[in-house]
């Protein structure tokens, strides 16, 4: 995929989310890898509805502007888990409805905030590890990130929302989508008698792969 191609894929699957409201207001951003160790990231403070393909900004592995606008100032922790994880090509940030909600439950399991009641869940993320609250473009933020970049795909910003990381941006986009159906779920059935995915099934899941 061209440089090209990937800047208008960024804006309209990003477009895609906002129209669907996963995204609301300037909130959210979302980065992939291009070629040459450079990274595609959305502008600071754009609102993914109505992004445009050359204002998108275009990073150094330092994090240096080479093209486009300003980036989100939360470019910081895309980059710290790319640096720590070479399998991430893409990640989204959102404060999607359920699993902003979720973020702001007490008494999460830090190590992993929504048990598996469904195969897709423990197939697209596996586990939803809680990133302790820091204000938003805190640096410890992607510190925090960057040492758990290499046991998940996807982590819970307390009081924040949710990063996900993917194959691509495609991969990436779906994988939030499905961890955001299922924190919708956790919600419906709260109060339910749920019977969660035993030890055994999630073992055989994540053996098998997506």
């Amino acid at each position: 995929m061209t440089e090209l191609e990937q800047k208008n894929q960024m804006v309209a699957l990003a477009s895609s989310l906002f129209n669907r409201g996963y995204s609301v207001g300037g909130a959210g951003n979302l980065s992939c890898r291009l070629d040459g160790g450079r990274f595609l990231v959305t502008p600071t403070g754009s609102s993914l509805g109505r992004l445009t393909a050359e204002r998108l900004s275009v990073l150094d592995s330092d994090g240096k502007l080479l093209a486009g606008d300003k980036p989100s100032k939360e470019s910081v922790f895309h980059l710290a888990l790319y640096r720590k994880n070479p399998a991430c090509n893409a990640i989204v940030h959102l404060h999607s409805t359920y699993l902003t909600a979720l973020s702001c439950l007490q008494g999460l399991d830090p190590a992993n905030a929504l048990k598996a009641f469904t195969p897709y869940y423990v197939m697209r993320v596996g586990a939803l590890p809680v990133i302790p609250y820091y204000r938003p473009g805190h640096p410890d933020i992607a510190r925090e990130l960057e040492a758990r970049a290499l046991t998940g795909r996807a982590f819970l910003l307390a009081n924040h929302g949710v990063v996900v990381t993917g194959s691509d941006l495609t991969d990436a986009v779906d994988n939030t989508e499905e961890l955001e159906e299922t924190a919708r779920l956790h919600f419906i059935l709260r109060g339910e008698n749920i019977r969660y995915l035993t030890d055994d099934e999630v073992n055989d899941l994540k053996n098998r792969g997506k």
